[in-house]
């Protein structure tokens, strides 16, 4: 038996037999990766097409369920299917790995649809992430995926960039409490039954300039380290993530993907990491055709593969001829090739697919949008709901209201509950529209985007009808599209409301990648106002005067400007997913009390952007008036903020020791009561100041938080152990370190409402 055939031997031992054996073309096969659906005659898999494109190996099957546009069971008969030519048609045998995308659910037809990720980061539950992502790698594997591009650990502090939604927000701690807990539960405990996790986009990617997605980062070393890189350091060192994808953007004239300082020696030679690093779709070849630091692919394949990206995606095209002529001609060392192919091929050893390629296609339904899954979906959405604003206790609503009006673009949309990267959303890559049922108001039916069949989506007209008493007259008007230019619809949603009690209207966004879509990758936004009419219909409703709730459902913060004082109640729904019209049924009606929490600050004005908690001691004001001349600084709605329907007191701070070593660790510990009449949650949130630094420091900086659940009347111990190590940061020789002093402590329900402070000091 060959070395690397036998299970007993070491994975070292076998990767060094299988490399022995490899021609050039054959590695460089490995370093490639090809679409499903070049490998599809009429939805099958082909032997013909794969003879054509399969014949010396192939690393990775890129987008599966998305370019083939396959149900998961069919995926799985496809997957087996390439196994089994790649271990009965090549010469050595060597299995694919076959990757997704899975942000907020596995991008496969029928799979689970959890709320996207800024609505994730929302529930500030650490926890529910690891059982979301677990659903998410059984899914996976079911229908033989190995591998998903996630989690995002970009750090967003700019609304404007489109790509917020899939992001954890602005802060460093919680997006690096969620990374580490969603590359944990994807993986599993034995990466032989889990999913490669796939850290994006490393790095610096969140503060493009002007908000435009893949425009240059400019940020300082000591902010890139201490802000930008920390969650993906953390995932690495905590998480054990096997899988890294380089970033489009450039960061002073250096592209990600040829950034050698970030992929080989902060990545591997500061950080220990050992997996692969992928390329994002086509940024190889970008090198040439957009950043212009090259000739040609041939270059740009040189200048990727030195600096660290070992597995070229979507498909092979620099990692193919244009890398061969380089090592032939003797400008690429083959060690370089031989050293991504041996990263590349240690990870195939460990998911164990030499070993058991294929998966029991009949057993995936068993897996894929199940009961449980559902309800921890509907779970998920309702803990990352936000309560902005709740005047005069609006909400929640009587279920026996006399006439309600449900209005909005979003109000009967099941499509717009969905991030940009759910199957639904990439209507260029199969997704099923179906038919409209007849709304009230409405009584024809006809083809409509706003529909969706599988899974089945729960709008928010549903979920209200569901909840509402049987005497509760409902009036729906859309009122307009997420976009355009047309008023048509105004009148109906005018007199809708005056015949209401009540006014429930649901505006934000269509998030995707496409040219119609208002958020989600490739789709920025210059001045943060709502897409379209849907401002003009909010003051429309607003002026009748009837009581009205704002239902934001959207990728990102949104500039309401003097409407903000005329609306009553305001929730961020944010994407909420398959069971999100349920989920903010549930809300609306006080079957659940909301106590999500903002990830990312909202501006009141684009003028303020970034508007973010954390800034230093001279930031967040203008010097010497501290406003601007046309209006205030603080944010509309600040970093952690979210009400709820009971009222909670935080009491009996503790701080023990009040001196510790330079090396030790102190706790904190409070008391938190449920002082109304309903349960609720609550998110206790720690901050922490460096009170006089060798640098400026923030003024405030996120360092634990702990959602509890409490019945009215209960109390709780919280508890925070902080170790000094946490309080290190980079000096002015850039080097990592903690330095004695006074610390202020800040625990409170939001970065400004701040309930009880203390000290402690640390000794030299």
């Amino acid at each position: 038996m060959d070395v690397y055939c036998d299970a007993t031997a070491s994975v070292e031992a076998r990767v060094d037999d299988l490399i022995s054996r490899m021609t050039l073309d054959e590695k460089l096969a490995q370093l490639g990766s090809i679409f499903a659906s070049p490998l599809l005659e009429d939805g099958r898999f082909s032997q013909k097409e794969a003879r054509t494109f399969l014949e010396k190996g192939i690393g990775q099957i890129s987008a599966a369920a998305r370019s083939s546009g396959l149900t998961p069971d069919n995926l799985a008969t496809f997957a087996n299917e390439v196994q089994k030519f790649l271990r009965e048609n090549t010469r050595l045998g060597i299995p694919a790995i076959v990757h997704e995308e899975c942000l907020n659910g596995f991008r496969a037809k029928g799979a689970t649809i959890f709320p996207q990720n800024i609505g994730l980061a929302s529930t500030w539950d650490t926890g529910l992430i690891c059982k979301i992502t677990d659903v998410i790698r059984q899914q996976m594997r079911a229908a033989g995926v190995h591998q998903g591009l996630a989690p995002v650990a970009d750090i967003a502090r700019d609304p404007r960039w489109g790509r917020i939604e899939e992001t954890f927000g602005e802060d460093p701690y919680l997006a690096a409490g969620m990374t580490v807990a969603y590359v944990k539960g994807l993986q599993g405990d034995d990466i032989s039954r889990g999913v490669v996790a796939t850290l994006k986009h490393f790095a610096g990617y969140g503060l493009p300039e002007g908000g435009m997605n893949c425009a240059p980062a400019q940020i300082p070393p000591r902010l890139f380290r201490e802000v930008y890189l920390y969650p993906f350091e953390k995932a690495v060192k905590e998480g054990g993530v096997l899988s890294i994808m380089n970033a489009y953007h450039e960061i002073d004239g250096i592209p990600c993907g040829a950034s050698a300082e970030l992929l080989t020696y902060i990545l591997r030679g500061e950080w220990g990491f050992e997996g692969i690093v992928v390329s994002d779709y086509y940024a190889i070849g970008q090198l040439q055709s957009i950043h212009r630091i090259c000739q040609d692919n041939a270059e740009a394949a040189a200048l990727a593969l030195t600096a660290g990206i070992d597995i070229e995606l979507p498909k092979s095209e620099c990692y193919a001829g244009p890398l061969k002529e380089q090592v032939e001609k003797g400008k690429v060392p083959i060690s370089f090739v031989d050293r991504a192919v041996t990263r590349l091929l240690r990870l195939k050893f460990k998911l164990g697919l030499f070993e058991n390629p294929y998966v029991k296609p009949g057993e995936t339904a068993k897996v894929i949008d199940t009961r449980e899954q559902r309800q921890l979906a509907f779970d998920a959405a309702r803990k990352s709901i936000v309560l902005l604003k709740n005047d005069n206790g609006l909400l929640p609503l009587h279920k026996d209201i006399k006439t309600m009006a449900i209005i909005g673009p979003s109000a009967d949309s099941q499509r717009n509950l969905m991030g940009d990267y759910t199957f639904p959303s990439a209507e260029n890559f199969g997704s099923i529209i179906t038919e409209p049922r007849g709304s009230a108001g409405n009584g024809e039916e006809k083809p409509d985007a706003d529909r969706v069949e599988i899974p089945k989506v729960v709008s928010l007209l549903e979920g209200i009808q569901e909840k509402t008493a049987a005497g509760t007259k409902i009036l729906y008007a859309k009122g307009c599209a997420v976009t355009g230019t047309s008023e048509e619809g105004f009148n109906a949603a005018v007199k809708a409301a005056q015949a209401a009690d009540v006014v429930v209207i649901a505006v934000g966004d269509r998030s995707g990648l496409g040219i119609d879509c208002t958020c989600g990758e490739m789709r920025d936004s210059s001045e943060l106002h709502l897409p379209g009419v849907q401002e003009k219909l909010l003051e429309a409703i607003c002026e009748i005067g009837k009581p009205v709730v704002l239902v934001l459902v959207s990728g990102r913060p949104y500039i309401l400007g003097e409407l903000t004082a005329k609306i009553p109640a305001i929730i961020a729904a944010w994407l909420p997913g398959e069971e999100g019209g349920r989920a903010i049924a549930d809300v609306l009606f006080g079957d659940y009390n909301p106590g999500g929490k903002l990830p990312v600050s909202f501006p009141e004005r684009a003028g303020q952007i970034p508007a973010y908690y954390g800034h230093k001691p001279s930031g967040g004001k203008s010097f010497m008036w501290g406003n601007y001349a046309d209006g205030g600084t603080k944010p509309l709605f600040e970093f952690g903020h979210g009400l709820s329907y009971t009222t909670f007191e935080f009491s009996n701070l503790e701080i023990k020791p009040a001196k510790v070593p330079l090396h030790g660790e102190t706790t904190i510990r409070l008391e938190v009561e449920n002082t109304g009449d309903r349960a609720g949650d609550e998110v206790i949130q720690l901050y922490i100041n460096d009170i006089v630094a060798s640098v400026t420091r923030p003024v405030k900086e996120l360092k634990g938080f702990e959602r509890v659940h409490l019945q009215p009347g209960e109390q709780r111990t919280v508890e925070f152990r902080l170790p000094m190590e946490s309080l290190a940061f980079y000096n002015r020789e850039m080097e990592r370190n903690i330095e004695p002093g006074v610390f202020r402590v800040m625990v409170g329900r939001s970065s400004e409402d701040i309930l009880l402070e203390g000290e402690f000091e640390v000794e030299a």
